[in-house]
């Protein structure tokens, strides 16, 4: 570029970098102060309803295999369970789930039956408690 056109380019810029750093100087106005100061509360509170909506989303948590564990999920788990245990065998055994505690209700053939119900209920990935109303005595 020949030393005119030089000159050129810095009379247009200059001006244009001095009136950007005046500018840059200068404290923001009040109501731009306000407008951050509303944007950063908002964007919080949008963080932490978020938060929350994910905090109870995952409440029922996930289990080894990612599916949701819902109360559902859990009842039809300790079901599962119950169907091949020796022990059980001629039982008549109802699974309620609420919260993640597993109430057994029904009738069991023997002591180690009752036993082994609240166990394998107990060792079913998402409970938390096992409630064993269960009787002894011949199926119903």
């Amino acid at each position: 570029m020949k030393p005119v056109g030089l000159f050129v380019v810095a009379l247009l810029v200059l001006p244009v970098l001095a009136e950007t750093r005046a500018f840059s100087s200068r404290p923001p106005s009040q109501g731009v102060v306000d407008k951050t100061k509303d944007v950063a509360v908002k964007s919080k509170d949008a963080v932490v309803k978020g938060a929350k909506v994910a905090g109870d989303k995952t409440e029922d948590g996930l289990s080894k295999t990612g599916e949701v564990m819902t109360d559902g999920w859990i009842t039809t788990r300790v079901h599962g369970r119950f169907v091949d245990e020796a022990l059980l065998k001629g039982s008549n055994i109802s699974v309620e789930t609420n919260d993640h505690v597993v109430t057994l209700t029904g009738t069991v053939l023997a002591k180690a039956g009752r036993a082994k119900a609240t166990t394998v209920a107990r060792g079913t990935e998402g409970v938390r408690r096992v409630v064993n109303q269960l009787t002894i005595g011949p199926k119903r």
